[in-house]
């Protein structure tokens, strides 16, 4: 059945991203696939995106890895720590930037004029004693909002705006984005709202409340583009490359666990990195799900594999495997960040 399905997922050219339509995920899917022939498909969550890249359902998955102003999106990393085996044979074939900037979605209400929300500030606490102000203000009045949808990712990316203008409303995180506003568009009351693109809200009918309320006006998030490969890992290599040939331009992510009782275990670890000259270019870490307060590390660097074992990367896999425990190769693929960032 594995067979079957990889074998349709490929003919078809499928591809699962995190839905519903007009998501952020969505949105960058369509940027990179929307051009080709590609049938895109939403999944509900991440891990439906992994199961599906994982049983060969679709040709590939993009997924949402990290946030230039929240951070990591820790539902991925944990799907790519793997702790049950489940997703083997899933590997990052590529990246994909987009530019997100946020709305307020919701329905207008005639009865809460623009001014009364304004001037907003947020209250001032010991551990941010002046916090920052919005960059917006609503487009109308606000105080009819009771409760708020959104993704974490994006609650965190829009805080300054938040404590300002919706101060003590209730906030009920979803799996996307568009789901937060696939629930609003079905309010009958007025009293809810989304955080959202204008996007979505062309979609789903909804009034723009504000644009732009996220911290940052550079607020960029981070895709990953993954496919599946057979047990054979030299298989999801996209080009050949011959001895000699620069690695520069690549990434590459692993993951590894270490003796916690060791001191230096970790340093040891990124001392190979540095041995082998390649840097670094994010770090982090989930709970190993095997025992309290141990650790899985992420490290993303640049350069990528060779076939036949050359090259300092596969040099620097080969010492990080034989001082670590568990060390795990989840993909090289071409950096495509955005040249104003580098």
């Amino acid at each position: 059945m594995v067979d079957l399905m990889e074998g349709l997922g490929l003919e078809l050219g499928l591809v699962a991203y995190l839905g519903p339509p007009s998501s952020y995920t969505h949105q960058a899917a369509m940027e990179d696939f929307g051009e080709r022939s590609f049938v895109l498909e939403p999944r509900g969550t991440i891990q439906d995106i992994f199961a599906a890249v994982q049983s060969g359902a679709v040709a590939y998955g993009v997924v949402p890895f990290e946030n230039s102003t929240y951070g990591s999106v820790v539902y991925t990393l944990d799907l790519f720590a793997d702790r049950q085996f489940q997703y083997t044979n899933v590997y990052v074939y590529g990246e994909a930037y987009l530019d997100v900037h946020h709305c307020l979605l919701g329905h207008q209400s005639s009865s809460s004029p623009v001014d009364d929300s304004l001037p907003g500030d947020a209250t001032p606490t010991h551990q941010s004693p002046s916090p920052p102000r919005p960059k917006t203000q609503p487009l109308t009045g606000v105080r009819h909002i009771k409760r708020i949808y959104s993704h974490p990712q994006a609650f965190g990316q829009c805080e300054a705006f938040l404590s300002t203008y919706l101060k003590g409303v209730e906030r009920q995180e979803v799996s996307s984005t568009s789901k937060a506003a696939e629930i609003v568009a079905k309010d009958t009351t007025g009293a809810l709202a989304a955080i959202s693109s204008k996007v979505a809200a062309q979609v789903h009918d909804l009034d723009v409340l504000a644009t732009r309320i996220e911290d940052r006006d550079d607020n960029t998030t981070r895709f990953l583009i993954l496919r599946r490969a057979s047990n054979d890992e030299s298989s999801i290599e996209t080009e050949p490359l011959q001895l000699g040939t620069k690695t520069h331009g690549w990434k590459t992510l692993v993951n590894f666990t270490i003796d916690h009782h060791s001191p230096g275990a970790l340093a040891d670890a990124l001392q190979v990195f540095k041995i082998s000259g390649l840097n670094l270019t994010s770090i982090g870490s989930r709970p190993s799900g095997m025992t309290p307060w141990h650790y899985i590390f992420f490290v993303e660097f640049e350069g990528r594999r060779e076939s036949e074992g050359l090259g300092e990367v596969n040099q620097a896999l080969a010492q990080l495997g034989s001082i670590t425990r568990g060390c795990r190769w989840h993909g090289s693929w071409r950096d495509r960040i955005p040249r104003r960032y580098k």
